[in-house]
């Protein structure tokens, strides 16, 4: 399991609800919840923190990262 130091844990904050945030496995959760009442949650992948909210998330997998990577024809 990756661990992100603490250094850089005292700088993130969750971008919905500004909150710190604190390691719990593979994730990093949020210290205050959003205006559902859930603390949002964010995966660390390679060791470095995803913090993209969850509506993002999804776009950015939707979208595929090879789209961006793709030739351009002429």
């Amino acid at each position: 399991m990756p661990k992100v130091s603490p250094e850089l844990l005292s700088i993130l904050r969750c971008p919905v609800t500004g909150s710190t945030l604190v390691q719990e496995g593979e994730e990093l959760v949020a210290a205050e919840a959003d205006s559902t009442g859930s603390k949002p949650r964010y995966s660390i992948q390679d060791g470095i923190p995803l913090l993209l909210p969850p509506e993002l998330l999804a776009a950015a997998d939707a979208a595929g990262s090879d789209q961006h990577d793709a030739p351009r024809k002429a």
